[in-house]
């Protein structure tokens, strides 16, 4: 018996750093009833050191395509088991969640959106899912909660302006943007109408006017990092015709040296610009590698591994009857 108390007194006085560095082995689904051990343990498991990243990259809806807005029905089921993790990851977590990535095939609805913008007020990066079921009314919340976002990837949408506009009044450190589809003119004045002092703006794999690119270079004297790699550059020429554009002119590469970083790749031999030229500069990501979405040039914006918090284990032990 006495040696029975005795470990107990052990964990129960174990050092807070110990058992974060244990428990930062621990999924999302393991971390639950551990966290409910006590209070010692309860703090531990929501130390931020364990919740900096919450990669839901492998989460992704069950859905079908339609002709009719939102243009996709989403399986009630794939709604409640989002609801069941988002529930758990953000009791855990406890506000301490920097950074938060989901996959381009995840739809979630506004009352998701809404609750982790309340539960997440520190978040400084975010990989958005699909624009699909959220609401302008839904995101500009959110944004305004998220004073201290620093990043965003998005996927493209049909009027960007307000994005911008509400990133510019609420997120006064905002530095990263990341544009996954297509960016045209419209997007790009409103990138150098709201967001003046962007630091760095990647549009790979995207499809790109060169009248977008010019306006970036010519009015951002603030920005630092841009990628424009693998993507599909075109002009509209005279006869109304889209015209591709394989090489950069002298001109501006000459606007583009001003830059720290400058990534730049159109080639015929390249992977990822082949595919782009055969999707026709809108990107099917669910054609290619299950890591292909995830990459980027810049190092700030790569997405790397998926993390531990919610791997393939997860899937299955989050699944809803």
């Amino acid at each position: 018996m006495g040696e029975n108390k005795s470990m107990g007194k052990i964990w129960e006085d174990m050092e807070t750093d110990v058992l974060v560095k244990i428990f930062k082995e621990l999924n999302l689904v393991e971390l639950s009833p551990v966290s409910q051990v006590c209070r010692s343990w309860r703090l531990a498991c929501s130390d931020p050191l364990i919740w900096g990243t919450l990669d839901f990259g492998l989460l992704i809806s069950n859905f079908i395509q339609t002709r009719a807005s939102p243009y996709i029905w989403v399986d009630d089921r794939s709604d409640k088991r989002l609801s069941k993790i988002l529930r758990l990851a953000m009791a855990i977590s406890r506000g301490n969640v920097n950074c938060m990535i989901f996959h381009y095939n995840l739809y979630m609805k506004d009352e998701h959106l809404n609750y982790i913008s309340q539960r997440s007020p520190h978040l400084k990066r975010l990989v958005m899912p699909a624009w699909n079921r959220i609401s302008k009314d839904g995101i500009c919340l959110a944004i305004q909660r998220w004073e201290e976002l620093e990043s965003l990837t998005m996927p493209c949408i049909g009027y960007p302006p307000y994005i911008m506009e509400e990133l510019a009044k609420r997120c006064k450190n905002f530095k990263e943007l990341k544009v996954m589809g297509s960016f045209d003119l419209l997007f790009a004045s409103a990138v150098t109408t709201y967001l003046p002092k962007l630091k760095v703006l990647s549009l790979r794999c995207s499809k790109v006017t060169m009248g977008a690119l010019l306006c970036v270079l010519n009015s951002m004297e603030h920005l630092e990092v841009l990628n424009i790699s693998h993507c599909l550059l075109f002009k509209i020429a005279t006869n109304g015709r889209r015209q591709v554009i394989h090489e950069l002119d002298d001109n501006t590469l000459e606007r583009t040296s001003q830059l720290r970083e400058f990534h730049h790749c159109q080639s015929r031999q390249c992977l990822a610009c082949q595919r782009m030229m055969l999707d026709e500069g809108i990107l099917r990501w669910y054609r290619y590698e299950d890591w292909f979405w995830r990459r980027d040039e810049v190092s700030s914006l790569d997405l790397k591994d998926y993390g531990r918090l919610f791997g393939a284990q997860c899937e299955t032990l989050t699944s809803v009857d």
